[in-house]
């Protein structure tokens, strides 16, 4: 359980944080470069949400990720060292990629399939779901360059579930648009020629 009584503690003030282990990184490490921009693709999210009014079934969804997403911070927040930690971390599981699966599938199913690149445009959910997956795409490269590092681990069900999520908000915004929106705002090759 989290209990925030207290917002600042000052031992942040010489540009270090603690991970879920207690050892301390500088703010600007790859580790958490990798789980701040997760709490960013949660944010982003969190402003697509107040676009959603019309399509209750997608922003319930949208608000059992805003949930992994935190799972999934604390995840990469608490790397796999060996050394016991006296508790459990939290990690993101197969049955959360599994879900988003299903979900991507069930909001595809209605749509026209696509003969052109989408816009990053359309209703304000739509154009904002876009912003989600883009940070959502820096997320999941943080993350590959993370485990990529020689000490570093990430976990595959939570790289898998950064790729998953990225095509579900893809999918998200189209079915935003054709829902409550103009439908796909297509890219025309050369247009501006």
């Amino acid at each position: 359980m989290v209990v925030l009584n207290r917002i600042y503690t000052r031992t942040g003030d010489d540009g270090t944080t603690a991970l879920g282990s207690g050892e301390r990184r500088a703010k600007s490490d790859l580790r958490i470069e990798a789980y701040g921009t997760v709490d960013e693709t949660n944010a982003a999210i969190g402003v697509a949400r107040l676009h959603l009014a019309a399509l209750p079934e997608l922003d319930a969804v949208l608000g059992r990720i805003q949930n992994d997403l935190f799972d999934l911070g604390a995840d990469l927040a608490t790397p796999e060292s060996g050394e016991p930690l006296g508790y459990e971390p939290l990690r993101i599981v197969a049955g959360q990629v599994d879900r988003l699966e299903r979900d991507i599938d069930r909001f595809n199913a209605g749509l026209k399939p696509l003969r052109s690149f989408v816009l990053p445009a359309g209703s304000p959910a739509a154009a904002h779901l876009h912003v989600a997956r883009t940070v959502c795409r820096r997320a999941e490269r943080l993350c590959v360059a993370l485990a990529g590092t020689p000490g570093e681990e990430v976990g595959a069900a939570a790289m898998r579930y950064l790729n998953r999520l990225s095509d579900l908000l893809f999918v998200a915004s189209r079915f935003a648009n054709a829902q409550d929106g103009p439908g796909d705002v297509l890219w025309v090759p050369a247009a501006g020629r």
